[in-house]
């Protein structure tokens, strides 16, 4: 098959539109049309390299859904024409953390970040180069994953705001809920609200955390985080946030959650907690940074930090769940789609990213 999709040739360049060939899908794995793709920040962070690692020439995107369009020899999870979600981790479900209930954590398909599970290619120029895939690849119109990655929905469920399922409502929304675990009027600060971090907020409201706290350091930002559930709102650029914390609190917060990539937003998160709190780690800082020793004495109190995969989320659990709050009107997700666009417009959904201007943004494919 030969598709359009927007390739990375190389780190902190631009995004070319150019023809590239589909394998067909192998033992285990699954075609999908993809139908839409969340803009994530951890694509963003890739391509602009802030991470190390990225693979090129690659194609972008770890949150989408799609139709199943053919199946692989083996494949017993889907059939064609399931309406699915594309979750960016697969599990063989053999693994000791598998057995364990944790797939998130799973052994055997652990360093496949921008290949297919067995470390191979599916997509190739027209020269014949691999082009590597970044998780589901769904910035492209036409991805395979594996079929652990293909969790099927009602066909009821538009599958332009289905997307954002796929990571930013399961990874923030899953790290309040699975990772921290809060309870109801427990208190929860949020560091960071864009995609992520507004999920994070709305799982913090679906347990009746209070005080539920956003912190960024961007109004607009903030009243998106008003508008899904927080109870108090703190401007980092403009205000100590760790004192006026602490100041609503009394003793600071029970739980910090930091779904932004910065190690100064972690030191801030630390300095929020009270004696026994912990702090959940989403975002994932530039390599670059580090955490300082000082940063570390901040724990003492029996104070925990920690980090959240994937909102530790069990797949066949997490996700029909999340979807079946969706469905009561207990989750918000059409209200955070500020804008959509074509892949041809891949870049300027960067650059809107980067201004701070998306609640989140969406790739529909024509």
């Amino acid at each position: 098959m030969l598709i359009r999709a927007p390739v990375l040739h190389e780190v902190n360049r631009p995004q070319v539109i150019e023809e590239v060939e589909v394998d067909e899908p192998r033992a285990g794995e699954v075609l999908v049309r993809v139908i839409a793709s969340g803009v994530c920040h951890s694509c963003y962070s890739s391509a602009r390299g802030d991470w190390e690692g990225t693979q090129v020439p690659g194609i972008l995107g770890d949150e989408g859904s799609g139709i199943v369009e053919r199946v692989g020899p083996g494949v017993t999870a889907v059939q064609p024409g399931d309406h699915i979600i594309l979750s960016w981790a697969p599990y063989c479900g053999r693994c000791h953390y598998c057995g364990l209930g944790k797939p998130v954590l799973c052994t055997a398909f652990a360093s496949k970040v921008w290949t297919a599970t067995d470390g191979t290619c599916r997509f190739h120029l027209r020269d014949g180069r691999d082009v590597h895939h970044y998780a589901v690849t769904s910035y492209a119109p036409y991805t395979i994953i594996h079929e652990s990655m293909a969790i099927k929905i009602d066909r009821e469920i538009p599958l332009d705001k289905a997307a954002l399922f796929g990571c930013s409502v399961m990874t923030g929304a899953g790290s309040v809920l699975n990772t921290a675990g809060v309870r109801p009027g427990e208190s929860l600060v949020v560091f960071g609200c864009g995609g992520v971090g507004l999920n994070a907020v709305q799982g913090g409201r679906l347990v009746s955390a209070n005080p539920l706290i956003a912190v960024d350091v961007a109004d607009n930002k903030l009243e998106f985080a008003r508008m899904v559930g927080a109870t108090h709102l703190v401007n980092a650029a403009r205000e100590d946030a760790p004192a006026l914390v602490r100041s609503i609190t009394g003793r600071g917060v029970d739980f910090a959650v930091v779904c932004v990539g910065s190690m100064k937003a972690v030191e801030q998160a630390l300095g929020c907690l009270a004696p026994g709190g912990v702090c959940v780690v989403v975002g994932v800082p530039p390599s670059r940074e580090l955490l300082t020793g000082e940063s570390l004495t901040m724990l003492g109190g029996e104070k925990r930090l920690t980090r959240s995969v994937y909102g530790s989320n069990r797949p066949s659990v997490d996700f029909p769940r999340l979807i079946g709050l969706y469905q009561a009107g207990k989750l918000m997700i059409d209200e955070l789609v500020t804008r959509t666009y074509s892949i041809d417009q891949a870049e300027q959904a960067f650059d809107d990213l980067a201004a701070g201007v998306l609640a989140r943004g969406i790739i529909v494919h024509g």
